[in-house]
């Protein structure tokens, strides 16, 4: 990836975080933290990967991120210096869940060895 994109990637993850916490009126939405992002070379489409603290909500909140796409691109628009805003495609971020799911197993071993 060049510099150009990942600049471009980084700014977007950063106004779409601030446009997410002050400016959409879903509540739902509020505390949705962008992890990361990847633009095509093209600057066609952005995957934007998110994670939510209550992930009992997570398909209520993929709705309405994909409501508030249209929304999030006119705002970056204003924002980011580039000619075209790229289609935002919002994708839940598993590797948080991931990362728990094995510090919990390494947790348990160590905790086995210490019993044995």
């Amino acid at each position: 990836m060049s510099i150009k994109i990942e600049r471009i990637a980084s700014n977007l993850i950063k106004e779409i975080s601030y446009i997410l916490a002050n400016e959409v009126k879903d509540h739902t939405i509020r505390f949705v933290t962008i992890t990361d992002c990847h633009v095509t070379n093209d600057l066609s489409f952005a995957k934007v990967y998110y994670t939510v603290l209550d992930v009992d909500k997570k398909k209520e909140i993929a709705t309405s991120l994909k409501n508030a796409s249209g929304f999030i691109r006119k705002k970056l628009m204003d924002r980011v210096e580039i000619r075209h805003i790229p289609e935002l495609e919002f994708i839940f971020d598993e590797s948080i869940e991931y990362g728990k799911k094995i510090e919990n197993i390494i947790e348990k071993i160590h905790h086995d060895d210490i019993e044995k």
